[in-house]
């Protein structure tokens, strides 16, 4: 069911200070499905990173495309000693794509990149048109099907988030309806104020220094989805960048203080 937990959400890691206080808003895009305005555009939203874990959204219609990923809880793959726990306990169960979306699981992930294969992955992303559509991974480490797409070689800009996410929602890709319905399934979906439904993805990861270490203060974190109202479809990306180091993810504190600001903005954009 649904959860109906604004409050929650703009609470959630930010203690008695705004997100502003840590981290720097570097872009905020919205746009509407219905004929591809941008509505609202503030901060730099060309600029490409990683995509970090918002690819989970694309990685699913080519899961489902590909025929790996089957519904909403096949395949449910064991935790293998030797896969990413970052999070522990939560990460060491088995996991179905309902619950690899949901709590970002990473080994997941590379299942189904390691079932479609680097080429494979290039085309689609070329043809969804996200970001650089580039799987090489880190120089030399042979290591695209791991993480490419996590402070690696994929990068995308917050417009090219919304660009694909309007294709999307408008069913313009490459691939069977059937991806279409079970990635729109697996995403989670809250309600909030005014009587929207907002689905979408957080995503958090740093940059890498010159020595390519991570740069842990400066940790990107974002949320890409759409809201939907009646008939209305509005597709979104917030970006924010931290200014120093954080006990809590970049990502879910971008989700938290643009649900919090959702009502405002779109009050504005739909007059």
């Amino acid at each position: 069911m649904k959860k109906y937990y604004l409050a929650a959400l703009s609470l959630l890691a930010l203690g008695n200070q705004g997100v502003e206080a840590q981290a720097l808003t570097i872009c905020t895009v919205i746009a509407n499905t219905s004929d591809g305005r941008i509505l609202h555009e503030k901060g730099d939203c060309s600029g490409r990173v990683t995509p970090a874990s918002t690819f989970k959204i694309a990685l699913s219609v080519m899961g489902y495309d590909a025929g790996y990923l089957k519904d909403a809880h096949s395949p449910t793959l064991p935790f293998r000693e030797g896969y990413p726990d970052w999070l522990g306990e939560v990460w060491r169960q088995p996991t179905d794509p309902t619950r690899w979306m949901k709590y970002s699981v990473v080994w997941f992930s590379q299942q189904i990149t390691q079932a479609i294969g680097v080429e494979r992955l290039r085309g689609y992303a070329t043809a969804f048109k996200y970001g650089n559509a580039d799987f090489s991974g880190d120089s030399g480490k042979n290591n695209a099907l791991e993480r490419a797409w996590i402070s690696s070689s994929l990068k995308i800009s917050p417009i090219e988030q919304v660009r694909f996410l309007e294709k999307f929602i408008n069913r313009q890709l490459p691939v069977n309806p059937r991806a279409y319905e079970m990635t729109s399934q697996i995403v989670e979906s809250n309600e909030v104020q005014g009587g929207w439904t907002i689905s979408g993805k957080t995503g958090g990861a740093y940059p890498r220094k010159l020595d390519g270490e991570f740069d842990r203060t400066r940790g990107w974190g974002w949320y890409v989805g759409w809201a939907k109202k009646g008939n209305d479809t509005l597709v979104f990306a917030r970006l924010i960048q931290d200014k120093e180091r954080q006990a809590t993810s970049p990502g879910i504190r971008a989700r938290a203080a643009f649900l919090k600001e959702w009502p405002g903005l779109a009050d504005g954009l739909m007059r």
